[in-house]
């Protein structure tokens, strides 16, 4: 199978960003890229769902395996082709935008070539909502295209990890991910961290070393989160209750405490912030 559609370069767009080209391949063997440095102006992601594949930079052929990518930066030499015994299933984009340079180098992204995603599900349906709009509406609709291309970018910046840095950490950063959704749920429960440790199979120390590696917070930080997240929607939804019983409800001892946390992330207090909704 061979999807491909590629679109008008646009000028004058500081605020938005586009593609350029985007696609998916799968058996196709033959599939082998060589461009020069300084013939394509614009990004490239090149992310392998199955199979395998080979990337050359510098004299040296790395595999690429199920979940990782390639990540070309402008007028960068890009070297790269399909395994002949286990072809890949290959997606790709190249997108552009006149702000986005300052942005990746500033994310540190042009460190590494090489990535993994740590969650892979949301990176492809990303880009399959992509191209299903690029081939079924071309430019029609630029701002849904500019949006969904900046979605892609998001998914990949928040879950790309360099390559060289995860192939011993991968197994244990995945069951640590897969807890989110049960620790955001009982946030506001007691936090025992060594509960959290055990149910990962991992020590507190490691727990907490790979929680931030992949999260990019600490676990109080993220239960704190989840919280205050909780807390805000109650304060709107149960305009009766008093401050103090949705901070107990929340998990905080008390109400000047969870006022204190409150202010530090939303910079008013529990009650100035429902007033913004109810009067």
């Amino acid at each position: 199978m061979m999807r491909q559609t590629v679109l008008l370069t646009l000028q004058d767009i500081p605020y938005f960003c586009y593609p350029e080209s985007v696609g998916h391949y799968t058996d196709h063997e033959q599939h082998a890229v060589l461009r020069e440095a300084g013939v394509l102006n614009n990004f490239n992601i090149h992310y392998v769902a199955a199979g395998k594949g080979y990337v050359e930079a510098d004299g040296v052929v790395h595999e690429l395996r199920a979940g990782q990518a390639v990540l070309y930066f402008p007028h960068q030499r890009q070297h790269y082709y399909s395994s002949k015994d286990e072809p890949w299933d290959v997606r790709w984009v190249h997108f552009y935008g006149e702000r986005l340079h300052d942005y990746m180098l500033e994310r540190g992204l042009h460190r590494n070539l090489l990535w993994t995603l740590r969650q892979r599900t949301s990176w492809e349906e990303a880009h399959l909502a992509l191209l299903d709009e690029a081939e079924q509406n071309k430019m029609l609709r630029p701002a849904q295209l500019s949006t969904l291309t900046y979605a892609l970018l998001a998914e990949f910046v928040q879950h790309a990890v360099p390559l060289k840095n995860t192939r011993a950490t991968s197994k244990t950063e995945s069951r640590v991910l897969a807890l989110l959704p049960q620790m955001q749920q009982e946030a506001c429960e007691p936090f025992l961290l060594q509960d959290w440790a055990d149910r990962a199979g991992v020590s507190t120390y490691y727990f907490c070393k790979i929680f931030k590696n992949a999260v990019e917070m600490t676990p109080l930080e993220f239960i704190t989160r989840s919280r205050l997240q909780m807390a805000k929607q109650w304060l709107l939804e149960r305009p009766s209750d008093n401050i103090g019983q949705i901070a107990e409800e929340a998990g905080y001892p008390n109400a000047s405490y969870f006022n204190r946390q409150f202010m530090a992330h939303e910079g008013m207090t529990p009650t100035d912030y429902r007033g913004l909704y109810h009067h």
